[in-house]
């Protein structure tokens, strides 16, 4: 438990600044859909016609006019990328900083095995992703309150789940990939978020790639498909907590025979 609080110790500040800026982002997408809302069916008939662009973002299986499809494609935007980044820089870094910072010595000095100090850096980052997503989600439902709208309890909690098994499924990727660092790269773990992103647009775009969403977690938390769907695919997500798990198993086996100096 101390890592635990030691790690939650030092990345306050970063969890707090991205808490603070998803879920600012968040509530200005809510507070001013009153205002769009009668603009939006225009800007549904506009962006259907629009091809490729379309069917990237998912945007000819919901109309912007109502709550869930405007929530659908906005709000899950910023969770969606902004979520995976915060995941993946909380993971990518936590095991190789210790050779970064020349701290390593120091830790495994202590009485305490490589494995339980993974395992608790493990839950660290967990718990991290976990108090972003609750804080998002509670300030979402509060933010739809104010504005009168009734809220799309499946629909909302739905999207938030995706997301959230999305973040944990990209953090334990890197958190792997963290295991075989010696130095952290913030890059690698923007770069794994980034490229999973655009790997799902481009699945979107042409049916030749659709099995690009059997590879991303992206394909499981597709905004539109879960509001239009009211549905969770099952299927993928099992597909994507085993990329997960392959990712936490592969930093256990490296970590705890890595020559760290």
């Amino acid at each position: 438990m101390t890592m635990i609080r030691h790690e939650l110790k030092q990345n306050k500040v970063s969890l707090a600044v991205w808490t603070a800026a998803i879920g600012a982002l968040f509530a200005v997408c809510i507070l001013i859909f009153p205002e769009m809302k009668e603009e939006m069916d225009g800007v549904s008939d506009m962006f259907s016609s629009m091809g490729s662009f379309t069917e990237a973002f998912g945007m000819d299986k919901i109309s912007f006019g109502t709550l869930t499809g405007f929530y659908a494609v906005e709000c899950g935007n910023i969770l969606g990328l902004g979520g995976a980044f915060f995941a993946a820089l909380a993971a990518v870094s936590v095991l190789a900083k210790e050779e970064k910072e020349h701290t390593a010595e120091f830790l495994l000095t202590h009485p305490v095995s490589r494995a339980r100090i993974v395992t608790e850096k493990l839950i660290a980052v967990y718990l991290q992703i976990l108090i972003l997503n609750a804080a998002v989600y509670i300030l979402s439902i509060g933010s739809i309150a104010m504005i009168g709208e009734e809220i799309p309890w499946k629909e909302i909690s739905l999207l938030h789940a995706a997301y959230l098994i999305l973040q944990l499924e990209i953090a334990g990727i890197c958190f792997g990939i963290s295991a075989f660092l010696r130095h952290g790269s913030m890059g690698i773990g923007l770069g794994v978020a980034a490229v999973l992103y655009f790997l799902n647009l481009i699945a979107n775009i042409t049916e030749s790639a659709e099995f690009l969403r059997y590879v991303t977690p992206f394909g499981y938390a597709e905004g539109a498909d879960i509001v239009s769907n009211a549905s969770l695919d099952v299927k993928l997500i099992l597909l994507g907590l085993c990329y997960g798990a392959a990712g936490v198993a592969a930093a256990y086996m490296k970590y705890c025979r890595k020559d760290i100096g």
